[in-house]
């Protein structure tokens, strides 16, 4: 039985925790190097200042990432297009991913002239508590802030999936992701942040918005998410998204009864980052412009 609630009320929490501190105008001065203030915790990414090293520390971490940092005229100068800034209102170091509209592509695929990503994930490399196996349970938490005035279109903008990973013989039923976390724009007008389950192939479910949100109750905003899923043929899904400046949950999903595993897969793992449409051979990159966007405090616990 579907239990999904949007709330509308805001919760005015006292913040406790590292990393969360009270609304403010975020002029806090940026350190000189690395702040070393995080001990390092098995499944976390915590960006340290050291922005040379980001990518030693993404993989080191037990992640991994694609980049566009080779794509067009970056072939002749590469870009990095995983960063590490000072932020203000967090108090911390945070990851900027960044993507150049009129440049980046998709891992330098050839054949494939419609879209670009710059993503981090786990896979078949990264420790097994953070890859879930059939009847196990992930928690995942992470913050992310999308920016001021962010452009989509009707079609997608991902900012976070969970998807199988295939097998040696590729026959796993892994081509369509399982929860996805999307941006665009409505036909009718305005933009919505959605939360998209699909079934198994054969189940032929189509998309199923477990949530759709008014993207401007993110825009600009630091927020912090936590994603408690079981994966097996009847798994449950849970999902908290609470603003961090005024502590309002903006939206909270409950299901049971879900198809959260996928034959012949290997695992399922999250992905994050922002992977999007411009339309065939660049047709849409009208409506789009360079984004980048913040992800802070990665985290991935196995529970059973």
């Amino acid at each position: 039985m579907r239990r999904y609630r949007i709330l509308s009320i805001a919760l005015f929490i006292a913040f406790s925790c590292a990393g969360t501190v009270p609304e403010g105008n975020g002029d806090t001065d940026t350190p000189e190097g690395p702040s070393g203030g995080d001990t390092k915790v098995e499944g976390a990414l915590i960006a340290d200042g050291n922005d040379e090293g980001t990518y030693d520390l993404i993989t080191s971490s037990g992640y991994n990432y694609e980049t566009p940092d080779n794509s067009g005229e970056h072939a002749k100068s590469p870009f990095r297009h995983i960063r590490q800034s000072y932020d203000g209102q967090l108090g911390k170091w945070v990851f900027d991913f960044i993507l150049h509209i009129d440049n980046d592509d998709d891992r330098g695929k050839p054949n494939v002239t419609d879209r670009q990503r710059n993503e981090i994930k786990t896979d078949g490399k990264s420790p097994a508590d953070m890859v879930a196996q059939e009847g196990e349970t992930l928690r995942m938490t992470w913050k992310f802030k999308l920016p001021d005035g962010m452009k989509t279109t009707t079609s997608f903008s991902h900012i976070h999936q969970l998807k199988g990973i295939d097998n040696s013989e590729g026959t796993a039923d892994v081509s369509m992701p399982i929860i996805t976390f999307t941006v665009r724009s409505m036909s009718s007008g305005g933009q919505q942040f959605q939360v998209i389950y699909v079934g198994p192939t054969s189940s032929h479910t189509g998309n199923v918005y477990l949530a759709k949100l008014n993207l401007d109750e993110f825009l600009g905003e630091w927020v912090e998410a936590t994603e408690t899923v079981t994966f097996s043929g009847s798994g449950s899904y849970g999902l908290q998204i609470r603003r961090i400046s005024d502590g309002k949950v903006l939206l909270e999903v409950s299901e049971d009864g879900l198809a959260l595993w996928r034959d012949g897969s290997t695992g399922i793992r999250p992905k994050w980052g922002l992977y999007r449409n411009f339309g065939e051979n660049g047709s849409n990159k009208d409506q789009l412009r360079d984004e980048t966007l913040k992800f802070a405090d990665f985290r991935i616990e196995k529970l059973v």
